[in-house]
C-alpha cells in the first residue's frame, strides 16, 4: 500500500498495463518514470511525479514526483512510509537558424526578462523565463504554439508513419489483467486490444467464461482523457468506489457504484489528490484524502500549479453530503506530511501510514475500531470519537502493513534492513525491545510480500533486478517451496488471506504479460509449487523469438558493479554502427525491472536499434543503501553511474556517441538534461519526458516539495551547492572533461499541459534556455525542440491513441537525428 501511494507522489510516469485494482487501495502502475517512490504508502508513490513504470507502449516507464503510484493486483500493499514577482521588463530576443538535414530551424525568439534575479547564498541566479511558469497567460499560450511548430516537422517524417502503423498492428491484441476476487465474485481488467483504457469485467468464477463489464471507463469522453484510477470493493463485492481522472490531471473524483446492476450513486466527492480509499468495515462508508480549497464548487484544474499543503483524511458516509464528511486525521503543524488510510484484514483495525516526503520512511498510527462501536445500531462506527495510537513516531525507517492476529501485526520494514525483512509488532508491547522478526534480510531485496490462504506467506524477492518467488509459513517462517520463474519480473499478485487462489502476472523484455496460477492447497501438500499458465498473451506482426536479452555489469567510476539490460534483434554486428537507445531512471528507491515495451520491439525489429536499461543507483534495485548512495549532495553519482553506462556500449561497440540516444522521464528527464549538460559529446540524441529540470524551484510546486528527499532543499545552505550544479536549467553550456565546448545532440522534450505533478514550465523554460544559449551558436547543427501535447499529464491515464502517436512522433524524430532506416520484416 505504502509502496504504491508514494510512487504516485513522486516523480513517476505510468506506462499502460493491465489496469489496476485493490480491495483497500489501488494506484497506478509506474508509467513514464517521474517522481515515484518504490516503497511508500501507496498514495505517496503517486505523488512522486517520477515513475518509473513502463507501458506496454513505451519506450521507458517515468516516475512521478508524488511518490504514489503502484498497483498490488487484486490486493493492496499497506506500507506505511515507506516566488519572486516577474517584471514585465522585455528584453533583446534572438532567433537562431539551425541546420538540420536538407532543413533550417528558426527559433521562436522567447522573451528574456533580465530583471528577474535572485540571490541564494551568495549566489546570484537569474531566471529570464519565470513568465513561463504560467500556463495560462497568453504569452505561453503563443509560445507553445511555435514551438510544437518548429518540432513538428522533426518528427512527423516517413519512417514515423510507418512506425505509427507497425506499433498499432503490434499493439492491437487483447490484454488480460490478473484475475481478483471480492466476495462470490471475480473480477479483471480487459483491453481488446486499441481501447484507450482498459475494462473492468466481472464473472462469477475463475473458469467462467461469461464476463459482464462492470466500469468502462471509454464510454466517459469521446477522445479516451478520462481513466480509472483507484478502485475499491466491499468485502461482499456488492459495491465499488473509484476514482476517475480527466486529462492526466493528479485531481480526482470519487464515485460509488453497485456492482449488481450498475446503480450510479448520487455522492461525488470532489478536491482528492494523492488519496488512498478504503471502505469502512460496515460498509457503509469508506476512507480518503483531499486538500482543501477556496470554493468548495470549484473544478479542480489539471493546469493548476499551486503548492499542496496540509493533506487530510475523511470519512464518507455513503448518501450524505460531502461538506458532512468525518475529518478522522490531520496535521496542522506538519504542512506536508501526508496519509495513507488502511483497514485491517480482519476489520478490527484502522492504520495509518504518514509521510513527509519520498524517502521510504514512515510513521505508523493505529486506531482500534471495537473502542468506538456505537450502541444504537449493529456494526456501525462513530468515527469522530477516533483515537489513534502512535505505534511508530519517526521517519527512521519505513514500514509496511502486512497482517495481524489481535493486536500482533506483521510489517514488512527496512529498519536496520536496507535489504528489508519482516518483523512482528504487538500493539501491547510496541516498544521495539519486544519485536520479534519473521523473516531475516537476506543478500536479495525483498521487494514485496503477501498472505494467502490463511498462513502462506508469499515473498517476492529480486536478485540482481530479476523476481524470485518462495512461499513460507506465516506463523513460524518455514520455507515451503519456491514457485520457479524464467529471468523476468512479477508485475502484479492476486491473493488474499481469506480466499485459497495464487495467481500473478509475469512479463519480460521479449514476454508480454503472461498470467500463471499456483493451486495453493495441493502444493501445501505436495511440496510442488510449480505454477500452471491460466492464461497467455500472443501478439501477431512481430517475431519476438527474433531477440535476445543480456545482462551485463559495468563499473561506476568508484568500481561498483552496476547492471545493465541489453536488448537486440540476434545477430547484430558489435562494430559500433548499431543506433542504440539507453533508459534510465535512478531516484525515488524505484526499481526498473524487466518490462515488456511494443515501441521497443518495432524498434528493434524495424529500424535495427539496441535498447538498454542501466539499472544506476538512486533506484530501488538493491535496497535502501543503493538508493541513498545517489542522493541529496550525492545525486550526481546517478548521473556518473549513467555516463558509464554509455561509455560501456560505446567501449564494447555497440554503439557509437553519434548513434546514441538516451532516454527518460520525470525523474529521468532530469537525468537526461544533466547528462546532455556535462557530456553532450556521448550522445547523437536525447528524448525527455516530463523533467524535472528547474531544481531551484521544484519545490514550491504541486508537489515538488516531497522530492526534496532526492534532490535536497535548495533553502538549505548546504545542500544548495550541489543542488546548483546539477540542475539542468542552471548548468546549460556547462560541459564538463570531453564535453566542453561540444554541442549538444538533438534533443526532443515532451511534456502535456495538464501535468500536475510535474509543471510544463520545467520543460519550458529549459528549452527556451537551451534555443537562446546553445542554439544561437553556429556549431549547434542538431535541433533542439519541444513537443507539448494538450489534455495529458505526467502520464497515468494517458489514452493508447495518444500514447502510440506518442511513441510514433519519438521514433521518428530518433530516426531523423540518428541517420536510421526503415527495414521491413
Amino acid at each position: 500500500m505504502l509502496t504504491t501511494w508514494l510512487s504516485v507522489r513522486c516523480c513517476s510516469l505510468i506506462h499502460i498495463g493491465e489496469g489496476r485494482t485493490t480491495r483497500q487501495s489501488f494506484s497506478y502502475m509506474s508509467h513514464f518514470m517521474r517522481p515515484f517512490c518504490r516503497r511508500k504508502l501507496s498514495f505517496l508513490t503517486s505523488f512522486s511525479g517520477h515513475s518509473p513504470t513502463r507501458s506496454d507502449i513505451q519506450v521507458a516507464p517515468l516516475r512521478t514526483e508524488s511518490c504514489v503510484a503502484a498497483t498490488r493486483g487484486a490486493r493492496p500493499h499497506h506500507f506505511l512510509p515507506r516566488a519572486t514577482h516577474c517584471s514585465s521588463a522585455s528584453s533583446t530576443m534572438v532567433a537562431a537558424g539551425v541546420s538540420h538535414g536538407n532543413r533550417s530551424l528558426t527559433y521562436f525568439p522567447a522573451r528574456r526578462d533580465e530583471s528577474v534575479v535572485e540571490r541564494h547564498f551568495g549566489e546570484t541566479v537569474a531566471d529570464p523565463y519565470r513568465w513561463l511558469e504560467n500556463p495560462d497567460s497568453e504569452e505561453t499560450k503563443e509560445f507553445v504554439e511555435e514551438q510544437n511548430n518548429v518540432s513538428r516537422p522533426l518528427y512527423r517524417t516517413p519512417i514515423r508513419e510507418k512506425f505509427f502503423a507497425k506499433l498499432e498492428q503490434i499493439y492491437d491484441y487483447p490484454k488480460y489483467g490478473v484475475p481478483f476476487r471480492e466476495g462470490d465474485m471475480w473480477f479483471h481488467w480487459y483491453n481488446t486490444g486499441l481501447q484507450n483504457q482498459h475494462v473492468l469485467y466481472g464473472r462469477k468464477s475463475l473458469t467462467d467464461e461469461t464476463a459482464e463489464v462492470v466500469l468502462d471507463p471509454n464510454s466517459w469522453t469521446e477522445d479516451g482523457t478520462a481513466a480509472v484510477g483507484n478502485v475499491v470493493f466491499t468485502d461482499d463485492g456488492s459495491l465499488m468506489a473509484y476514482t476517475r481522472s480527466e486529462r492526466g490531471s493528479d485531481w480526482k473524483r470519487i464515485f460509488v457504484k453497485r456492482v449488481t446492476d450498475g446503480y450510479l450513486f448520487p455522492d461525488v466527492l470532489k478536491h482528492v489528490k494523492f488519496s488512498s480509499l478504503a471502505w469502512s468495515p460496515d460498509n457503509r462508508g469508506f476512507f480518503y484524502n483531499r486538500y482543501d480549497v477556496d470554493d468548495e464548487d470549484q473544478d479542480d484544474s489539471g493546469r493548476a500549479n499551486a503548492q499542496h499543503d496540509f493533506q487530510k483524511a475523511f470519512y464518507h458516509k455513503l448518501g450524505t453530503d460531502q461538506k458532512e464528511d468525518i475529518l478522522i486525521l490531520a496535521f496542522p503543524d506538519q504542512p506536508k506530511w501526508l496519509s495513507e488510510i488502511t483497514v485491517s484484514w480482519d476489520h478490527r483495525f484502522l492504520i495509518a501510514g504518514i509521510a513527509e516526503s519520498c524517502s521510504p520512511t514512515n510513521q505508523v498510527w493505529i486506531a482500534d475500531l471495537d473502542t468506538i462501536r456505537t450502541s444504537n445500531a449493529q456494526g456501525m462506527f462513530d468515527f469522530s470519537k477516533l483515537k489513534w495510537n502512535k505505534i511508530i513516531e519517526n521517519f527512521d525507517a519505513g514500514y509496511e502493513y502486512l497482517t495481524n492476529d489481535g493486536t500482533e501485526f506483521v510489517f514488512l520494514t527496512n529498519k536496520d534492513a536496507p535489504l528489508y525483512k519482516l518483523v512482528k509488532i504487538d500493539l501491547a508491547k510496541p516498544e521495539e525491545a519486544s519485536w520479534k522478526t519473521l523473516i531475516e534480510e537476506r543478500t536479495e531485496l525483498l521487494s514485496s510480500a503477501d498472505v494467502v490462504d490463511g498462513d502462506k506467506l508469499v515473498l517476492h524477492y529480486f536478485r540482481d533486478v530479476t523476481s524470485q518467488l518462495e512461499v513460507r509459513n506465516l506463523h513460524t517462517g518455514k520455507l515451503l517451496g519456491e514457485i520457479s520463474l524464467p529471468l523476468g519480473s512479477v508485475k502484479k499478485i492476486s491473493g488474499e488471506r481469506r480466499f485459497p487462489h495464487l495467481l500473478f502476472s509475469f512479463t519480460s523484455f521479449t514476454t508480454p504479460s503472461d498470467i500463471y496460477q499456483v493451486n495453493v492447497a495441493a502444493a501445501a501438500k505436495s511440496g510442488d509449487w510449480t505454477p500452471t499458465l491460466y492464461r497467455q498473451t500472443k501478439l501477431d506482426g512481430a517475431d519476438l523469438s527474433q531477440l535476445e536479452v543480456r545482462q551485463e555489469f559495468f563499473d561506476g567510476k568508484d568500481g561498483t558493479k552496476i547492471p545493465m539490460f541489453i536488448v537486440h534483434k540476434k545477430g547484430i554486428k558489435r562494430d559500433g554502427s548499431n543506433p542504440a537507445n539507453l533508459y534510465g531512471y535512478g531516484g525515488f528507491n524505484i526499481s526498473i525491472t524487466p518490462f515488456f515495451s511494443a515501441s521497443w520491439v518495432v524498434a528493434m525489429l524495424n529500424l535495427g536499434m539496441i535498447m538498454a536499461v542501466a539499472n544506476i543507483r538512486g533506484g530501488g534495485e538493491y535496497g535502501r543503501a543503493w538508493y541513498e548512495a545517489a542522493i541529496k549532495t550525492k545525486k550526481q553519482v546517478s548521473y556518473d553511474d549513467f555516463q558509464q553506462a554509455a561509455e560501456y556500449l560505446i567501449a564494447q561497440k555497440y554503439t557509437s556517441p553519434q548513434r546514441l540516444a538516451i532516454e527518460g522521464g520525470s525523474n529521468g528527464g532530469l537525468l537526461v538534461g544533466a547528462c546532455i549538460n556535462q557530456r553532450p559529446d556521448l550522445y547523437g540524441a536525447a528524448i525527455i519526458h516530463v523533467g524535472v529540470l528547474d531544481l531551484l524551484r521544484f519545490h514550491k510546486f504541486t508537489i515538488g516539495h516531497a522530492w526534496t528527499s532526492d534532490y535536497g532543499n535548495p533553502e538549505n545552505e548546504e545542500e544548495f551547492p550541489a543542488i546548483l550544479a546539477i540542475s539542468p536549467l542552471h548548468n546549460i553550456g556547462k560541459g564538463r572533461g570531453k564535453g566542453k565546448g561540444h554541442q549538444y545532440p538533438a534533443v526532443l522534450l515532451l511534456t502535456g499541459d495538464h501535468d500536475d505533478r510535474v509543471s510544463p514550465f520545467h520543460s519550458l523554460k529549459y528549452i527556451a534556455e537551451l534555443q537562446h544559449s546553445v542554439g544561437s551558436s553556429p556549431k549547434q547543427t542538431n535541433p533542439l525542440v519541444i513537443r507539448v501535447d494538450t489534455n495529458t499529464g505526467h502520464g497515468a491515464g494517458k489514452p493508447v491513441k495518444k500514447t502510440i502517436e506518442e511513441a510514433a512522433d519519438v521514433y521518428g524524430f530518433l530516426a531523423n537525428a540518428l541517420h536510421i532506416q526503415w527495414h521491413e520484416q
